[in-house]
């Protein structure tokens, strides 16, 4: 008798699997769960990150902005304002043109290329499709 009461203590297949699929969906939603916790915390940082870095680019432009007005009463000295504005001016046009150009290059000689992340997902898909035939 005590092998019938083992064999019924026993679960069938059927409720295993369905057993192990309960895990398994509770462990996926686990893990969901605590990845979208740390995510959280990780766009809080993010977040003031950036807005601190905003901050700085701002006062590091008036900076750049203040300098730009020390050189125009800089050459005010021995110019017209308005000429030692437009010399300025003239200047950091030729700096922005020449910024661009250097930019434009680079865009040209940078082809787009599959990330190793793509190469692999496409290799997966392969590997799926050859074991399935």
């Amino acid at each position: 008798m005590s092998a019938a009461t083992d064999h019924s203590s026993e679960k069938s297949t059927a409720e295993l699997v369905r057993d192990l699929s309960e895990q398994v969906g509770r462990l996926v939603r686990t893990e969901v769960t605590l990845a979208g916790r740390e995510l959280k915390g990780k766009a809080r940082h993010a977040g003031l990150g950036a807005a601190v870095a905003g901050a700085g680019g701002l006062f590091a432009f008036y900076g750049g902005a203040t300098l730009v007005a020390a050189c125009v009463l800089l050459l005010a000295l021995v110019l017209p304002a308005w000429g030692a504005a437009l010399v300025v001016a003239g200047v950091l046009f030729v700096v922005a043109g020449v910024a661009m150009l250097v930019a434009r290059k680079q865009l040209r000689q940078s082809a787009p290329m599959p990330s190793p992340v793509l190469e692999s997902a496409r290799e997966d898909i392969q590997v799926v499709k050859e074991a399935r035939r």
